[in-house]
């Protein structure tokens, strides 16, 4: 990602896709995430072993659909990240769905070679 207002549509892409790998190469090799589960996951491996779990359960089906975001500069190369979104098609261990929820996502991300990554992000549940 080039530009940091890029962050939070590269989230949203590799979440609907269900792309374990490239979520976790949103982050810093030993970049932390608190995901919309509760899992807490510290390293670009310990990441993308967390998203696929999450993938294969409540997340399966899940899409993100963009809302307000807020990006504050926070320093050369270092930006913070407030995107909401809702979440749709969150299922059960039933396979029943699940009401769509509002979640936040904040993240501190910094330039780093060629482009932006996340350092830590939280993706939690704000309203449903």
């Amino acid at each position: 990602m080039t530009e940091v207002t890029d962050f939070p549509r590269a989230f949203a892409a590799a979440f609907g896709s269900q792309d374990a790998e490239g979520f976790a190469a949103l982050f810093a090799e030993d970049g932390s995430f608190h995901a919309l589960t509760g899992h807490w996951a510290n390293g670009r491996d310990s990441i993308a072993t967390g998203m696929r779990e999450e993938f294969a359960g409540l997340s399966r089906h899940a899409r993100l659909v963009t809302g307000k975001a807020t990006v504050r500069p926070i320093g050369p190369g270092a930006a913070i990240v407030h995107q909401r979104y809702v979440v749709t098609g969150l299922r059960d261990a039933s396979g029943a769905e699940l009401p769509r929820i509002g979640a936040l996502l904040t993240a501190v991300l910094a330039a780093k070679g060629d482009g932006w990554v996340a350092l830590t992000a939280t993706f939690a549940m704000v309203e449903s």
